[in-house]
C-alpha cells in the first residue's frame, strides 16, 4: 500500500487543494509544515494526531517543519463563538519553550517561531506586501469568519488568515516548503496562504486537511470534562493517559488504532475481527493504550501505568508507593475524617453511601475494602495511625469506586 493510500485508509485525508497531492505524498522528498499556536505549555492528545500524520511522512521521506505561533498567539485564532482571551507574552514565551523542548525530544521534528520573521515587519509594509493580495469578500467567505460576523469580530482576529498565510509564504520562499497540513477548521486559512503563494510569486503550493477526531458525539477527542489529555507526564500522568485510553468508546477504539497507532492494516483488521466477537476482553482497546503510550511515554512509562492498574483493580494496594497512589486516585473522591469514627460514618462523609443503612448493607455484603483489606466487621473504627504511607486513607466499595480520605 503506498503511503497515500494508507493515509486514505485511516481516515487521515479530508480536504486537498489539487489532486497533485497523491504524487507529491508518494514521492517522498518534499518539505512541509504544521502549526500550532502556543496556547499551553504541552501538547495534547486533540494535538496528536496531526503529528503522527507528519511523522508517517517524515518516515515516508519527507521534511517536516512545526511553526510555533510567537506572533499568531499574540493574536488569536478566530474561535467560532467568541474571542479568544489575550495571553501575556511571559505565559506565550514559556508556552513556546516548552513546547519547541517536546516536539523535538518527542517527534524530532525542525521548530520555527513565527515571531522572528513577523517582529521587524512594519504596518505598513504587512499592508503593502500582504494585504493587498488577499480580497475581503474573499476572505469574508471563509467559514469561521462568516459565522463570527454574527456576533462580532475584532480586526485584530479578522488579520490572523493573513498572518497565517504570510507564514505560509515566508516557509515557501525561504526553506522550500511546499504544503501545509493541518486540520478540517484550518482549511480556510490554508488556502489562504496557497492563494498568497500563487498571486505573488505565480507559483503552486499544496495543502490538506485531516478529519478532527472527535468520540461519537462530535467532542473533541482527548478532552474530559473541559480537562485536556496532556502529553507531558507532569500534568497527564503515563496510568491516567492509559486509563483514558483504555476506556474509549466501543464503537471508536478501531478508527482510533487508525488514526492514533503505527499498527499495520493487518493488525488492526484482525483486533477488529476480535473487537466484533470478543468485545468484553477489550484487547482493542488494551492495544490502544499500549501503542499511545509507549510512543509518548516510552516503555517504563507503559509499565508504570500497567503496574498501577493492576495493583489498584487486582492486587494490594499497600505494594504501591504514596506518590504511585496519589496518581492512580487523582480523580478518586476526597473526604476528610475524625480520627477515630465508624466506618459506617465514614461511608456516608466521603459519600461511598447516602445513610449509615445502606454503610451496614455495603460492610455485610463484602463489598468495603479499606487499604486493601476487606472489612466485613459493622462496628470498624477508623483509625489515622492505620493509615498508610504518609497518612493516606483509602476505602474501595465494590470494583472500581475509591474514596481518598484525610484526617482532621
Amino acid at each position: 500500500m503506498k503511503l497515500f493510500d494508507e493515509l486514505k485508509w485511516r481516515g487521515l485525508i479530508k480536504d486537498m487543494t489539487s489532486p497533485q497531492i497523491e504524487d507529491k505524498i508518494n514521492n517522498g522528498g518534499m518539505t512541509f509544515y504544521i502549526g500550532t499556536d502556543p496556547t499551553g505549555d504541552s501538547l495534547h492528545l486533540g494535538h496528536l494526531s496531526s503529528f503522527l500524520i507528519s511523522k508517517r511522512l517524515k518516515d515516508g521521506g519527507h521534511h517536516p517543519i512545526l511553526l510555533i505561533g510567537g506572533a499568531t498567539g499574540r493574536i488569536g485564532d478566530p474561535k467560532p463563538n467568541a474571542e479568544r482571551e489575550m495571553k501575556s507574552i511571559a505565559e506565550i514565551e514559556h508556552n513556546i519553550a516548552a513546547l519547541k523542548k517536546q516536539v523535538e525530544e518527542l517527534f524530532g521534528f525542525e521548530v520555527v517561531n513565527n515571531y522572528d520573521w513577523t517582529k521587524d515587519l512594519s504596518l505598513i509594509d504587512f499592508l503593502r506586501d500582504y494585504g493587498k493580495f488577499l480580497n475581503v469578500n474573499y476572505m469574508l467567505d471563509k467559514d469561521i469568519i462568516r459565522r463570527r460576523l454574527e456576533t462580532g469580530i475584532t480586526f485584530a482576529e479578522f488579520t490572523y488568515m493573513l498572518l497565517q498565510a504570510m507564514d505560509f509564504y515566508h516557509l515557501y520562499t525561504t526553506k522550500n516548503c511546499i504544503m501545509q497540513v493541518a486540520g478540517s477548521d484550518q482549511w480556510g486559512n490554508i488556502t489562504a496562504g496557497v492563494d498568497l503563494i500563487r498571486k505573488k510569486l505565480n507559483r503552486e503550493a499544496y495543502a490538506f486537511t485531516m478529519p478532527l477526531v472527535t468520540d461519537k458525539s462530535g467532542n473533541k477527542f482527548g478532552k474530559s470534562e473541559g480537562n485536556a489529555i496532556w502529553l507531558d507526564p507532569k500534568k497527564t500522568s503515563p496510568y491516567a493517559m492509559y486509563q483514558y485510553l483504555v476506556n474509549v468508546e466501543d464503537e471508536m477504539v478501531i478508527d482510533y488504532l487508525k488514526i492514533f497507532t503505527f499498527l499495520s492494516k493487518e493488525e488492526i483488521e484482525a483486533l477488529a475481527a476480535d473487537h466484533a466477537t470478543n468485545p468484553h476482553l477489550r484487547n482493542a482497546h488494551k492495544a490502544l493504550a499500549k501503542e499511545v503510550v509507549t510512543f509518548v511515554h516510552g516503555q517504563a512509562g507503559y509499565e508504570e501505568a500497567l503496574r498501577i492498574t493492576d495493583t489498584l483493580f487486582k492486587g494490594d494496594i499497600s505494594q504501591l508507593s504514596p506518590d504511585d497512589l496519589r496518581t492512580g486516585l487523582k480523580d478518586a473522591n476526597k473526604a476528610i475524617l475524625q480520627d477515630g469514627i465508624d466506618l459506617c460514618e465514614a461511608l456516608v462523609l466521603c459519600k461511598a453511601a447516602k445513610s449509615k443503612r445502606e454503610a451496614r448493607d455495603l460492610i455485610s455484603g463484602n463489598s468495603i475494602a479499606v487499604n486493601g483489606s476487606k472489612v466485613t466487621d459493622i462496628g470498624f473504627i477508623v483509625k489515622q495511625s492505620d493509615g498508610l504511607a504518609e497518612d493516606l486513607y483509602i476505602i474501595k466499595k465494590g470494583k472500581k469506586h475509591w474514596f481518598v480520605c484525610s484526617f482532621e
